[in-house]
């Protein structure tokens, strides 16, 4: 829905939503948080404060943004995203505050229910896989892949996460449980996918 349309959505007296932005029924944009022109922003996201949201930008649905988070021009999100405090996302590999490199912006794709922890770094042109799990702090210099769990600097993979956010412990068949959700996961060749 065109912002100048009946508004579906919430917003702080505070934030700035610049014109030409399509918001989702039910999201909530919250203290001085910046959405700019052009972005698609899904239905009931969540923005906490002091988000900035660069040009053209792509949410899908339920996204949550925590506070402090920059996702700049080039960056699209799956539904169920989960973007945690002071993250950012970069769009250009070798910037320079006298070179002009708008045209050169590289893409980050998140899949859906992926989830970045607080303080990472989602270094341009890197996708992160489905319900992958990128730690607090985490350099990300590579893709990850589905369900990948990866932390430090640079990220490094150190294990498994289930859809539900719990370390998946797979057996010598490959076979593993979530202990929350009782869903059951193969690992394969090195990729992990849920069993239906």
């Amino acid at each position: 829905m065109d912002q100048q349309q009946e508004q579906s959505y919430f917003a702080h007296p505070t934030a700035v939503i610049d014109e030409g932005c399509r918001i989702g029924e039910g999201t909530k944009i919250w203290h001085f948080t910046h959405i700019m022109s052009g972005c698609t922003i899904g239905r009931k996201c969540n923005f906490g404060q002091n988000v900035v949201i660069s040009p053209d930008v792509v949410l899908g649905d339920n996204v949550k943004v925590q506070n402090n988070v920059s996702i700049y021009t080039g960056v699209t999100c799956d539904d169920d995203v989960f973007l945690g405090p002071s993250c950012v996302f970069t769009n250009v590999i070798n910037p320079r505050s006298a070179v002009n490199r708008r045209d050169q912006y590289a893409k980050t794709h998140v899949g859906k229910g992926a989830s970045i922890g607080a303080n990472a770094t989602i270094v341009c042109g890197h996708d992160i896989g489905q319900f992958a799990f990128i730690g607090a702090g985490a350099v990300v210099t590579k893709n990850v892949p589905d369900y990948a769990l990866v932390v430090g600097n640079p990220a490094r993979q150190t294990g498994w996460m289930s859809e539900f956010g719990q370390k998946l412990e797979f057996n010598a068949e490959g076979l593993a449980t979530c202990p929350e959700s009782g869903q059951q996961y193969r690992l394969e060749q090195g990729r992990v996918s849920r069993i239906s």
